[in-house]
């Protein structure tokens, strides 16, 4: 493993360039709320790539007046929106779309000097997979037929209503893309939004809120509030003006959400993590799957689909490790703005305790760490990290650790492989790797998991329904399943000769 962690460079420069696009207030109807330093509460955001450098700047940090003004922008914004046509919205997201595309490189930019993602997968994919989210979800819409059958001499349709006034909490990893992900069935359905960004990674939403003015939404279709979780985000999801709310992060957070919304019975969808397995069956191709498994460090382990949990089958561990070895040894952590960095820094020095800290719990418990196990001195990346826990009750084992940790343990049956996946109260995604047919449709459908992949990771058919079982989520995103769930169905019943 190359380590050019130490080298990060002045980011200074790099953020003189995208300056012009670095929003710091909350949109609410349409206009721009900014905070005055000496009478606002703000709040940092600061670079991974270089934490001491000091603040890329400070955010206005919304309170519960905040939230209110924002809802009830978003009320009377619906009055608007919600009766636009299918086709009228279409256009504004298309548009959305485009701009998203001319702004590439001020959005991988911004993304990277505040999260640290990897500079070359946000040119590359991410930003390009934002602007497909808007596409997609206004085609989708566009496109959709209202059932109609008759029955008991009545004509019946099935029709969608735009449900109102929608909260969008969205998380801080891979926050631009996660973003457009949760707003663009919200809005191509027709409903208004607020849209709460992470705390830790919130400049992305200000240039995506500027670029939907931009694009045409009308005031209050598209608001953005900024600021603490347990602050603006806790109101929002408690007013009684909401009637969708969704929600990124954790299984802590999202059953606080869950209170809220069963308070004012309101719909509520949630993807909170995953502690995925990834299973390697003798027959497997294991160059393949060790190759894969060692990518499974990468955005610093900050990704909840990662098969984080390495099923091997005991006969060939040994043939595993060192092709695993080999593959992680090959990995570059460094500044997420190098092209020859691998694996970039974590978020926030909060963070990287909380990985250490399972780290040496498990350790106290009696797990064996095979590679890494300790944060890197000088920077925020964590050592790429592999352990052999004490059992499989073991905390490192059963519990999100959303960081470049994962666990190897050993079976010796297709039984013992599939009880071993099964036994966490996620059940967000999972990998299969082998060679049979048989076994591939065997296993996989033996998993439980919202998404299981096959000798494959991270491809996905966007119109397919996306999130977890157990405790790693409620509800389905994805296609028309996302698009339900931000409409309120009605069935039109009409007596037969009645009407001419």
């Amino acid at each position: 493993m190359t380590d050019r962690s130490s080298t990060a460079q002045s980011i200074d420069e790099d953020l003189a360039a995208v300056r012009h696009a670095i929003r710091t207030g909350h949109m609410i109807g349409g206009q721009w709320v900014e905070p005055d330093s000496a009478t606002s509460a703000t709040f940092e955001t600061r670079s991974p790539l270089n934490w001491d450098a000091g603040p890329l700047a400070l955010m206005a940090r919304g309170d519960a007046q905040t939230a209110a003004a924002a809802v009830g922008a978003a009320v009377d914004g619906f009055t608007e929106w919600g009766a636009w046509t299918v086709h009228q919205r279409a256009e504004v997201l298309h548009r959305l779309a485009d701009l998203i595309i001319e702004h590439t490189d001020d959005i991988a930019m911004l993304e990277t000097l505040d999260m640290g993602f990897m500079h070359e997968s946000m040119r590359a994919r991410l930003v390009g997979r934002g602007a497909t989210n808007f596409r997609l979800y206004a085609d989708l819409m566009v496109e959709h037929t209202e059932r109609a059958w008759n029955a008991k001499n009545l004509d019946h349709v099935v029709q969608r209503m735009p449900a109102g006034p929608a909260v969008v909490i969205t998380p801080w990893n891979a926050p631009f893309m996660l973003s457009t992900w949760k707003l663009a069935p919200a809005l191509a359905a027709g409903n208004t939004v607020v849209h709460k960004p992470a705390e830790w990674s919130p400049l992305s939403a200000g240039l995506l809120a500027d670029l939907a003015q931009q694009a045409g939404m009308p005031p209050g279709a598209y608001n953005l509030a900024q600021g603490i979780g347990s602050e603006v985000g806790a109101a929002l999801v408690a007013d009684p003006r909401v009637r969708r709310i969704t929600f990124t992060g954790s299984p802590e957070t999202g059953r606080h959400i869950g209170h809220a919304a069963a308070e004012n019975l309101v719909p509520f969808t949630a993807e909170l993590g995953g502690k995925g397995p990834l299973v390697v069956l003798a027959d497997a191709d294991v160059d393949a799957a060790a190759h894969r498994a060692a990518w499974q460090f990468d955005d610093s382990g900050q990704v909840c689909l990662a098969g984080t949990r390495i099923l091997v089958d005991e006969s060939i561990r040994d043939d595993f490790m060192e092709r695993f070895n080999h593959h992680a040894d090959a990995l570059a952590l460094g500044d997420s703005r190098d092209p020859n960095t691998d694996i970039g820094p974590a978020v926030h020095p909060t963070h990287v305790d909380r990985i250490h800290g399972f780290v040496e719990r498990a350790v106290a418990e009696g797990g064996r760490i095979l590679r890494g196990g300790a944060p890197v001195s000088g920077s925020l990346h964590y050592q790429p990290t592999l352990i052999e826990p004490a059992s499989n009750d073991a905390e490192i084992v059963q519990r999100e650790v959303f960081g470049p940790v994962l666990t190897l343990q050993t079976f010796t049956d297709e039984n013992e492989a599939v009880a071993l996946a099964n036994s966490t109260a996620y059940g967000l995604s999972a990998m299969v790797w082998t060679t049979s047919a048989e076994r591939a449709n065997r296993v996989g459908r033996a998993i439980r998991a919202g998404l299981v992949w096959v000798n494959a990771f991270l491809v996905r058919d966007l119109t397919a329904p996306f999130g977890g079982c157990g405790i790693s989520g409620i509800g389905r995103e994805g296609g028309d399943h996302a698009l339900d769930f931000h409409s309120d169905l009605k069935t039109l019943m009409i007596l037969d000769d009645t009407v001419h």
